[in-house]
């Protein structure tokens, strides 16, 4: 209840609504292989791509096309290996045999969807995101509509709308059908497959909302009950409204009850998944009622020093048993206001219970209990069947349900690739398995425990406004902290780009070397500009504590990867581009093909 109070105190505060917030409740985590019994095997694999679509995707698009070949010939097409284990020959096609002495280093998989879906999700009810942006004027004179895709699968090769990639049968997905098994018939060309797959990839875009949903994206489409068509404020509080029907359809003819289901995120932010009831909306809001700029009232005191502390909380909320606390109220006795260099709306989804004494997201667990759990709350939190473990389509000759053991969650994120790599020195030597990031402590390393707010060991791993204890400048990681204001965090890991940006060139959207005066590891001389430090050599990724909680806590269904490649210059290498993403995810799903 005492959400439910801070947060309809604080849109009283803020002339928002005065109505509470019904509070979601953490989703009972089981165990990941159902009945107890040995896991299934699958002979079809669903693949959802969870592509982040915010500024300063594109680079991050551009090196996940690259390895569409390399995912689509990983499943379909597996190489045949000699007794020992060795590659020794590379079939044609994926129905040749191997030669006498090998055998396949799994089954060629002849029956796969491919669908991708983006991290925008609009403002949750807020006024940031609009649907419709006319503002954007790379889109002009159209407007951009990538702010909020809901949840639907996405097709698109063109950002500002006119192109659209080939999907099967114009479902928005694409189908791999060697076999000609499919009615009609879906597409039997490897090359075809990855072509249509990059194109879709890049074609989201990297103008989408800037509160990227990654994790409720997937949820929303994959899982929740009853995906709303609509959100508004209604009363002061964020109210969805209607059904989504398109959405549903999508679902029922992309996911199969018994295929294997592998999501898997790109993303260089962390998760900001706002709960989309009540007053969470606040987190987003960037304008009060009467046009000023809107900010948050300041936490107690106590969040300082332990964001857990009972008396953590909205300066807004009542005091109740917690001492008075004079910082809660300004000059005129009113409750106090963060001010501009405190409540940036670029920063509203970091740490937010330290900073505002309420967490406005989805717990974590929503999110595993929907990947490991029979039921799921719909939106009036009943507990309802959960569509990924259920026969979506009855009428169909299909009955069977998939186990929790053939759901997989798999990231490319914000995290130092040297450090989850089986040898730090040489990503050819792939990435730590499940089993490996447990027992090797990495996961204290790189995540800390979010629960107890205890950061990670490892100070690239912090997220932060300020410059780290530990971080060196010039080091290969990340390149060094920098000096920054109040609306930007330090950088988990960078990577070279493929081609530099000349950002005093107005034309290169989401360039980071505009300011000439910086100490950015991005950004270098430019002798377009006088030298001045215009010149974007590098790209970055911020740390994704909330993706990698949900990637632990699944377990041995979780792959993590890192969305800074070791090498962009050597094609033929084991290590080039995401590569080692794709061998470490097939990896982990070949005992279960």
């Amino acid at each position: 209840m005492r959400k439910r109070s801070a947060i309809a105190m604080v849109s009283c505060i803020l002339g928002l609504g005065a109505t509470g917030i019904a509070c979601q409740g953490a989703v009972n985590v089981g165990g990941s292989n159902g009945n107890g019994g040995p896991l299934p095997k699958a002979d079809k694999v669903d693949i959802l791509l969870v592509v982040d679509n915010s500024r300063s995707m594109a680079d991050k698009h551009e090196v996940l096309a690259r390895a569409t070949q390399d995912l689509v010939q990983s499943l379909a097409n597996p190489p045949c290996v000699d007794s020992n284990g060795a590659v020794a020959s590379n079939p044609a096609s994926a129905l040749d045999p191997c030669p006498p002495g090998q055998m396949r280093r799994h089954v060629p998989m002849t029956d796969i969807h491919v669908g991708v879906i983006s991290s925008s999700l609009g403002g949750h009810g807020s006024d940031s995101c609009p649907d419709v942006d006319s503002n954007d004027l790379a889109c002009s004179p159209g407007s951009n509509l990538t702010n909020n895709d809901k949840g639907h699968l996405l097709s698109r090769t063109d950002v500002c709308g006119g192109g659209q990639a080939p999907t099967y049968d114009g479902k928005g997905f694409l189908a791999w059908d060697p076999k000609g098994a499919f009615s009609p018939p879906g597409t039997s060309d490897p090359s075809e497959l990855a072509t249509n797959l990059a194109d879709m990839i890049r074609g989201v875009g990297q103008k989408g909302c800037g509160y990227e949903s990654q994790l409720e994206s997937w949820y929303r489409f994959l899982v929740d009950p009853e995906p709303h068509a609509s959100i508004s404020v209604v009363n002061g509080e964020a109210t969805p409204q209607g059904l989504d029907t398109d959405l549903l359809a999508q679902r029922a003819s992309f996911l199969r009850p018994d295929s294997m289901l592998v999501i898997l995120t790109l993303t260089d932010e962390n998760d900001c998944s706002i709960k989309e009831s009540g007053q969470s909306f606040i987190a987003a809001q960037l304008r009060t009622p009467g046009g000023a700029p809107l900010k948050l009232p300041r936490p107690r005191a106590e969040c300082a020093a332990d964001p857990n502390d009972p008396c953590c909380k909205s300066c807004a909320m009542p005091q109740g048993d917690c001492p008075a606390d004079p910082t809660c109220l300004d000059s005129t006795g009113q409750v106090a206001l963060l001010n501009a260099g405190e409540d940036d709306p670029n920063l509203r989804c970091f740490d937010q219970k330290r900073r505002f004494g309420i967490d406005f997201l989805y717990p974590v667990d929503r999110y595993i209990g929907a990947l490991t759990q029979a039921t799921v709350p719909n939106r009036a939190g009943e507990l309802v069947p959960n569509p990924i473990f259920s026969d979506l389509d009855p009428s169909d000759t299909n009955a069977n349900v998939r186990d929790p053991g053939l759901v997989f969650v798999a990231g490319i994120v914000g995290v130092p690739w040297q450090d989850i790599a089986r040898d730090p020195s040489n990503l050819s030597a792939g990435y730590k398995s499940p089993t490996e990031l447990a027992e090797s402590g990495t996961w204290d390393a790189i995540l800390g425990d979010p629960a107890t707010g205890t950061a990670p060991t490892n100070p690239y791993m912090i997220e932060s406004i300020e410059k780290r204890s530990g971080v060196t400048a010039g080091n290969p990681i990340n390149g060094g902290d920098r000096t920054i204001g109040d609306n930007d965090l330090q950088y988990a890991c960078t990577f070279p780009l493929l081609t530099p940006r000349d950002c005093s060139d107005p034309s290169h959207e989401s360039c980071d070397c505009s300011e000439p005066n910086n100490d950015n590891p991005l950004c270098a001389p430019d002798p377009n500009n006088g030298g001045a430090r215009t010149l974007q050599v590098a790209a970055k990724a911020y740390p994704s504590p909330r993706t990698m909680s949900l990637i632990e806590g699944v377990g041995n269904q979780g792959v993590l990867t890192s969305i800074c490649p070791s090498n962009l210059t050597d094609p033929s290498a084991d290590d080039y581009a995401y590569r080692p993403v794709i061998r470490a995810l097939v990896e982990r799903l070949a005992s279960r093909l």
